[in-house]
């Protein structure tokens, strides 16, 4: 025990860095432009090693081994489909946003469509990042517990308590540069990781790897053409509907568009921070399926307490990796957990002062703005705070259960992105008429017994949003004074 001192001591450390970097940068906090975008002063690579660390978190620490140790790796698919969105969608909505809002993507709906549908976007945004948020703190709190015995809902507490702390006082730039610190401590951990699970089973590597060949552990599911399982084309559905819907109408990605110094900067740094997602997440993967193979190769019984999946990567690194090295990689799970934790909890700050406060108070100081963002940020973090304390009585796979959560709380933000961009004929009247039918859908897909797999669900509302939303534009006239905004603007 008392070499498990050292992981201790790593955590904290990293920990401590991380709190100090965002206390560095507190003292420039004098503006909101400066809080919510850093003034537009980011290096486009900087900027693209924040939304890496954005779209990777405990999530993928935790819930992608979990995955692939239980299963198989299908539910690395819905990842292949990044760089499907980003060709379609990267050069030309990077710079669009970049001319058009100033911090928050939801200006944008409001100039298109109206403030209630402005207010719709926002409130759909943060359901899903409450609950992504909430599994983030949980799945750690899983992790740390499992190593230390210590109590859940009590690390979930102090964790909270330490982002919060951390996010308030540095803004984004904070939270940019400890993105980027946290991406080089990642690989890191990947690679130490991954060395013991290669080399500690018996016949080394080749062996590892094809165990978990023959056993069918390295696949991608079904490839059936049925939408009633998880198979690959249903994965592959939902995969594309959630990315477009991130890089289209996600104020946690699209803030990464704004705090870049160039348009060119902007799109370089996003495609390097989406295209490094890919190995990560695969490497999870494999993470996983060595653990499978590691304790199916060596007849090593896990102990009682062990009965989730998710939980056996943790177990795996607290008794065989040595001290120090097990806590660099814990620190870094840390360190995913609070940037981007501490990423969201600006976003939704950004949004209760743009989309909020400043709409019902247009006359007030920006030092005004700038106080009652950093309220934003301290309620913020204690709902999602409540979430991960809700999520931690809850049964079955993180992974599984994420998906199952982000597909049913999308709000076809996606589909009212297409239906802003490419119908220019689409009003207020259209844009809302579309929200019904896709919020209609929903509510019956999820009261009833759906007959597509859950994860359709997500995917349907964004079709049924944009299809409603055009044919309705087509029926009736617009109107100009809330459609003053489309693709032209670009």
């Amino acid at each position: 025990m008392t070499a498990r001192w050292l992981d201790f001591l790593a955590i904290a450390a990293y920990m401590t860095a991380l709190v100090s970097l965002g206390l560095r940068f507190s003292r420039r906090q004098t503006s909101t432009e400066r809080y919510f975008v850093a003034k537009r002063s980011i290096p486009g690579w900087a900027a693209g090693m924040s939304l890496l660390a954005t779209l990777i978190s405990s999530v993928t620490f935790i819930a992608y081994p979990g995955s692939a140790y239980d299963g198989n790796w299908s539910n690395l698919t819905p990842g292949l489909m990044v760089p499907v969105v980003l060709l379609l969608v990267g050069a030309y909505v990077i710079p669009f946003y970049r001319r058009t809002v100033g911090a928050s993507c939801y200006e944008y709906f409001g100039k298109r469509f109206g403030y209630e549908t402005r207010v719709y976007a926002t409130i759909a945004y943060a359901a899903g990042h409450f609950s992504k948020m909430g599994l983030v703190f949980y799945l750690l709190a899983l992790t740390v517990s499992g190593m230390t015995g210590w109590d859940t809902a009590l690390l979930i507490v102090l964790v909270g308590f330490a982002t919060v702390a951390y996010t308030l006082a540095g803004g984004i730039e904070a939270v940019v540069w400890a993105d980027v610190v946290q991406g080089f401590v990642l690989w890191i951990g990947i690679a130490v990781c991954l060395g013991y699970l290669l080399f500690l089973p018996p016949g080394g590597p080749s062996a590892a790897l094809a165990a978990a060949w023959h056993s069918g552990k390295i696949s991608l599911g079904s490839s059936a053409f049925d939408l009633h399982k998880p198979t690959i084309l249903v994965l592959s559905i939902y995969g594309f509907f959630y990315y477009l819907q991130r890089y289209t109408a996600d104020q946690t990605v699209v803030q990464r568009y704004l705090v870049a110094t160039s348009d060119r900067g902007a799109l370089r740094g996003v495609a390097l921070g989406s295209l490094l997602c890919i190995p990560v997440w695969t490497f999870f993967m494999l993470i996983g399926t060595l653990c499978w193979t590691f304790f199916y190769s060596v007849r090593e019984p896990l102990p009682g307490y062990i009965h989730k999946a998710d939980q056996v990567f943790p177990y795996f690194i607290t008794t065989h990796i040595p001290p120090g090295l097990a806590g660099l990689f814990l620190a870094a799970l840390f360190g995913a957990a609070m940037a981007n934790i501490s990423s969201d909890l600006n976003s939704l700050a950004a949004i209760a002062v743009q989309d909020y406060y400043a709409v019902w108070r247009p006359a007030s100081a920006d030092r005004l703005r700038l106080r009652v963002a950093k309220i934003a940020v301290a309620i913020s973090g204690s709902v999602c705070i409540a979430v991960a304390l809700v999520l931690a009585r809850s049964n079955g796979t993180a992974l599984s259960l994420w998906y199952s959560i982000s597909a049913v709380v999308a709000g076809g933000l996606a589909g009212l992105f297409l239906l802003a961009f490419f119908v220019p004929k689409a009003g207020r009247a259209a844009a809302l008429v579309g929200i019904g039918a896709s919020l209609i859908f929903t509510i019956w897909a999820t009261a009833t017994k759906f007959p597509w797999h859950n994860y359709m669900i997500g995917a349907i509302a964004h079709v049924v949003l944009l299809a409603v939303g055009w044919l309705y534009s087509l029926a009736l006239p617009i109107c100009p004074a809330t459609n003053d905004l489309t693709r032209t603007a670009d």
